[in-house]
């Protein structure tokens, strides 16, 4: 569905954070299935048989509304909102998409527009807006005439339900935002409705809720450059999520161009929106916190700022605990995500920062 999600559905490859392995009771209650572009495993424990299915199927109908609303280029309401942004004329958005778009001017600024979704036409024409895995790289002189128009959400007004664009190069998209929008409706939901104890991973980025079996959940990161395909020998560091906590990760590798006509063996879908091409100096990032459309957000504006620059956009969205590899494959760390994780490969840790 959404731009920065893979299409190619493999536990190992899309999954970014890896839940690991927990005890099993009879009161745990697993289902999986397919929405925004990746595979949704969700995990209720301490609950009756009857509550886990109709919270099942009810977590599936709101994925699937979730899904249709901000798809970027499919028939749904964030493909109209674009169509009237372009024309530059006020008009009434869909409900279903105002909070969105509204979080996301915030987080924006917030960021320091490293974090950008107006950027659309941008990923559009890196030939990620469609299922297909794009084979080359668009021109350079198509790269600037875009970056001539500076697309941002600041380009976009909001009076009530009224909406509109003094940009014409504007296209939202909300790939960087919308996983960890959905995980936060859907948890709440959930308390209201009685389950106090669950955790949902989509595609790699997640959230909990309670505790699994009296224990905390535990995740692991995984390694952005495998060396091979065994799971436990291919994790990074694991970590323990307390209750109400979510983890998100940006990585290099989920979605590749088939065909490079450049060196770069990972010409990946991360748009830096300061130079128009994928950005540079990172592998992956891993934030903790307990907003997970903020950390989902995060991952994505950290990604980008790249070694340099993490500690400036980290104070800058209030985020703490963050994890970043480099592209030499060294780890720069928050002190407090230092204190959390439990290394499980021999890694240089070459920073660690007080945020």
């Amino acid at each position: 569905m959404l731009s920065r999600l893979p299409t190619k559905i493999t536990i190992l490859l899309a999954a970014v954070v890896l839940l690991t392995s927990c005890q099993q009771s009879k009161k745990e209650y697993k289902d999986n299935f397919l929405a925004f572009g990746t595979l949704i495993n969700v995990t209720l424990f301490d609950v009756d048989e009857q509550l886990a299915n109709d919270s099942f199927r009810q977590i599936r109908d709101d994925f699937k509304l979730m899904h249709r609303s901000w798809h970027v280029w499919e028939p749904g309401p964030l493909k109209r909102t674009n169509q009237l942004l372009k024309t530059q004329a006020e008009f009434s958005v869909a409900p279903s998409v105002l909070e969105l778009i509204t979080i996301a001017k915030k987080l924006s600024a917030q960021s320091q527009y490293l974090f950008n979704p107006a950027i659309g036409e941008l990923i559009a024409l890196w030939g990620f807006h469609s299922h297909q895995h794009p084979e080359t790289p668009p021109s350079d002189k198509a790269i600037t005439q875009l970056l001539k128009q500076q697309p941002s959400m600041d380009n976009i007004s909001i009076q009530g339900v009224r909406m509109k664009s003094n940009n014409a190069a504007v296209k939202v998209d909300l790939g960087g935002i919308a996983k960890g929008f959905a995980l936060e409706r859907v948890l709440a939901e959930l308390k209201r409705n009685g389950v106090n104890n669950a955790l949902i991973n989509t595609g790699g980025d997640l959230k909990v809720i309670g505790q699994n079996n009296q224990r905390a959940w535990k995740v692991a990161i995984r390694d952005p450059r495998p060396q091979s395909k065994n799971l436990e020998t291919n994790i990074v560091a694991s970590i323990d999520l307390k209750d109400g906590e979510a983890a998100f990760t940006s990585g290099d590798y989920e979605r590749l161009l088939k065909k490079k006509n450049t060196n770069d063996p990972h010409l990946h879908h991360i748009i830096d929106p300061r130079t128009g091409y994928p950005a540079e100096g990172t592998q992956s990032v891993t934030v903790l916190h307990a907003n997970a459309t903020l950390a989902d957000a995060a991952a994505t504006a950290l990604f980008i700022a790249g070694p340099k620059q993490w500690v400036e956009i980290a104070k800058a969205m209030n985020i703490k605990d963050v994890l970043l590899i480099d592209t030499n494959g060294d780890i720069r760390i928050s002190s407090t995500m230092n204190k959390r994780i439990k290394l499980q490969q021999k890694r240089k840790i070459i920073e660690t920062i007080d945020l």
